[in-house]
């Protein structure tokens, strides 16, 4: 009887072992991590910026002795900022790659559809991505996917009514939209509408450009007809900057405002000293000023003062999501005990920046504040 109680306990403890062993991208010494973001073309600097510094911070983690004696393994994958490319990227991760979890993702489309077709319904948790899509945020009640998407960011809805509220306080009454026709630049267009429909004001004029496309003559003529006083620019840096020189050659000099997806450093790069003047609001803290302890383990990651950015400093608060859901999670690592720990983390601070997550909510952050570049191309608060 002695013999067939050994017997059966070890064979639990095998079978055990077998079942936890079958968690993908998970094994005693790694766990492996997927990143689907542009990393070539004409948006491949955001997604760049991001996996350097995520990359920077996993080394670190891995220098300490991982998370739980296991070390962290970044698999990240270039997707042009395109759709189809985002989730045929996740499925590989997800299926060929191992991928245990998913990080620092790119774009409303892009992601929306990815949750929807493909993370979400093979349960595999992704932690961030640069979108503030109200698709993403959908109640889990409503959306049963949304219940593996951690927004780490504030909502275009949040953004939009902060430069709103900030333009109507000037007295600005005639104000404009230029969008990207797609999930971003949609979200950002209801944001304004909504936010403006609040002072019983609405757009007095809205043009368009296409994703990835830097054509933007029919939306120049009907924003420029009406002259406004301020354009909101729900675009990336490319076609922002083009708008941008266009107006002004047409010699109009609006109050032009964009949101945080624009890349700071990028429309700096780009409009050169043509930019000055163009505000910005942002969700994550201030890169260039060490007050936040957040700000300073950044900093000191990154080493370099001049490398400093709005996207490294999202992709650094991302990466440390998912390593505090992962310590959270435990030694014996699943994904829905990765989801139940991020879960746990209903009032979390990294110094700075504060997260909110519970069973039902995902929205995680709603910090915005709003920049301006000055002389020099310097980005001041």
């Amino acid at each position: 009887m002695q013999v067939l109680k050994q017997l059966a306990a070890v064979s639990a403890i095998v079978f055990s072992a077998l079942g936890w062993a079958a968690e993908p991208g998970v094994s005693d010494t790694s766990i492996t991590i997927g990143m689907s973001a542009p990393l070539s073309g004409p948006n491949g600097a955001y997604g760049l910026d991001m996996r350097q510094t995520i990359q920077s911070y996993f080394d670190q983690i891995n220098k300490a002795g991982g998370i739980n004696g296991r070390k962290l393994d970044l698999v990240a994958m270039d997707d042009g900022y395109e759709t189809e490319r985002t989730v045929a990227n996740t499925r590989t991760l997800i299926k060929e790659k191992n991928a245990f979890a998913l990080l620092a993702y790119y774009g409303s489309s892009p992601t929306t559809e990815t949750m929807n077709t493909v993370f979400g319904p093979a349960k595999v948790p992704l932690v961030g991505t640069i979108s503030g899509a109200g698709t993403l945020r959908e109640p889990i009640s409503t959306n049963p996917n949304s219940r593996y998407m951690f927004n780490v960011r504030a909502s275009y809805a949040d953004e939009t009514e902060a430069i709103v509220n900030q333009l109507v306080s000037l007295g600005l009454k005639s104000i404009a939209v230029f969008y990207q026709n797609d999930g971003f630049g949609k979200s950002g267009l209801e944001g304004v509408t909504a936010a403006l429909k609040k002072h019983n004001l609405a757009p007095s004029a809205v043009g368009t450009v296409e994703r990835n496309s830097v054509e933007i003559t029919k939306a120049l003529e009907p924003i420029a007809k009406v002259n406004p006083q301020a354009v909101i620019m729900v675009t990336l840096y490319k076609p922002t900057a083009a708008f941008v020189k266009a107006m002004k050659k047409s010699g109009q000099n609006p109050m032009f405002m964009t949101l945080s997806p624009v890349g700071t450093e990028q429309l700096v790069q780009e409009l050169g000293p043509e930019s000055r003047g163009i505000g910005i609001s942002q969700v994550v803290p201030y890169p260039w000023n060490d007050a936040a302890p957040a700000v300073r383990e950044y900093q000191k990651l990154v080493a370099k003062p001049a490398t400093y950015s709005y996207y490294g400093m999202e992709g650094y608060l991302m990466a440390r999501t998912l390593v505090e859901g992962l310590k959270r999670a435990g030694k014996d690592l699943t994904r829905e005990k990765l989801v139940t720990a991020l879960e746990s983390m209903s009032s979390v601070d990294f110094g700075g920046y504060r997260l909110n997550y519970s069973a039902t909510g995902r929205l995680g952050s709603r910090f915005v504040e709003l920049t301006v570049i000055g002389p020099g191309g310097k980005v001041l608060k």
